[in-house]
């Protein structure tokens, strides 16, 4: 599979669109009609990233932090809000990686079956 992608964008440089080569834009499409889960419009190499994507150092370490704090009931309530903010933001982060993994999962095996 080619992994062919150009942005179009408007003057400011802002992406509107995407243009795939024939090959990558077949692929996609016929993955499986109306899977929601499957993202498109990115190459193999921004899945890949994507699927391997981490915490940054730093939202790492404040979670590190706040939930040592909260297991020994010291956190305000202010922060307390932070940790759950920062664990909803986790589990967003977990949704769309698995979705990555699973769109490549899907163009690997219509690679194979091709």
């Amino acid at each position: 599979m080619s992994q062919q992608v150009q942005y179009v964008t408007n003057p400011a440089g802002e992406r509107l669109g995407v243009l795939l080569d024939l090959e990558t834009y077949q692929n996609l499409v016929n993955l499986v009609p109306n899977d929601e889960e499957i993202l498109t419009g990115m190459s193999v190499e921004e899945l890949q990233a994507l699927a391997e994507s981490e915490l940054s150092i730093k939202a790492q370490n404040k979670l590190n932090d706040l939930l040592v704090r909260n297991k020994e009931n010291e956190l305000s309530l202010e922060e307390t809000t932070s940790l759950d903010n920062l664990l909803v933001q986790i589990d967003q982060l977990n949704i769309i990686k698995t979705r990555a993994r699973y769109t490549l999962h899907k163009l690997q095996n219509k690679i194979k079956a091709s």
